[in-house]
Formats: C-alpha cells, sequence, structure tokens
C-alpha cells in the first residue's frame, strides 16, 4: 500500500518548489518562464510583504510532474539572476507549533517603569506591568459587535 502513495506522490500530485535570494526586482512571469523549460508549470508566486508589497526575496513555484519538477530543481539551483545565484529546492511543510487557546503569555515583567530596584513606586505605564506578551504592544482587546 506504501507504495501506491509513494508512486501517486511522486507522479500525479504536483510538485511545490522554493525559490530563494531572489533579486528584489524578480516576476512571477520570469519564474514562469525559467521553470516552463523544464516542464508544465502551474503557478509561480513570489512572496510580497503584506505591509510594503515589496518582495521578500523568494518564492514558491509549483510544478504539474515530479521528475520535470526534479529536472528544474537540478538545473536552476545555483543558477544566477541578475547577478545572484538562486537557491532551489523542493519546498517543505512549514512545521508550526500548535495553536491553542489564550495566545501569548511568559515573558513577565515588563511596563515602562525604568529600572528594577530604583526604590520608588512601580509606575508600569498605561498598559500595566508582568505577564503577557514580550513585544511591548499593548494587550489585545476581544471585538465588540453590536450595543
Amino acid at each position: 500500500m506504501q507504495r501506491i502513495f509513494e508512486y501517486f506522490r511522486i507522479f500525479l500530485m504536483p510538485t511545490k518548489i522554493y525559490v530563494g535570494n531572489l533579486p528584489w526586482r524578480a516576476t512571477d512571469e520570469q519564474l514562469t518562464t525559467m521553470f516552463s523549460a523544464h516542464g508544465d508549470v502551474t503557478e509561480a508566486r513570489i512572496v510580497t510583504d503584506r505591509e510594503t508589497g515589496r518582495s521578500r526575496g523568494f518564492a514558491f513555484v509549483t510544478m504539474t510532474d515530479a521528475s520535470q519538477a526534479q529536472s528544474a530543481i537540478q538545473a536552476i539551483n545555483g543558477a544566477s539572476m541578475e547577478g545572484r545565484a538562486l537557491v532551489v529546492n523542493e519546498a517543505r511543510e512549514q512545521s508550526r507549533p500548535p495553536r491553542g487557546p489564550g495566545g501569548g503569555g511568559g515573558g513577565g515583567g515588563g511596563g515602562f517603569g525604568g529600572p528594577r530596584g530604583s526604590g520608588g513606586p512601580r509606575r508600569d505605564g498605561p498598559w500595566g506591568g508582568g505577564g503577557g506578551g514580550s513585544d511591548g504592544a499593548p494587550p489585545r482587546r476581544p471585538r465588540q459587535f453590536g450595543g
């Protein structure tokens, strides 16, 4: 049974490819053209910053055939694009820690009261002192809907 799944994964499932060290001016169309020389490309997407819309310097290309994808990886990995050596390999699933209820936590202390042990009362600023996340941002409040 495992051989059937392996066959399915290799020959019938599309392969997602990671392309790193891209120049800032690279486009989806350039990647599609580059990878199309090695097989059918279903998607080429450069990852952009949400706020600025600027390239983050890497992309994902999806090819329909795994053997063509491997051929493209071998041919393009290390190739130069606008003076930058591309890093190309099969994309791996991003492993994320499980997200449970409650958000951040830990990071005790904090606040805006200056150095500890200064002798005076502790002044924690508008967001209170210890606990919570460690990014210094105010605590998030649940949205209120309705009246």
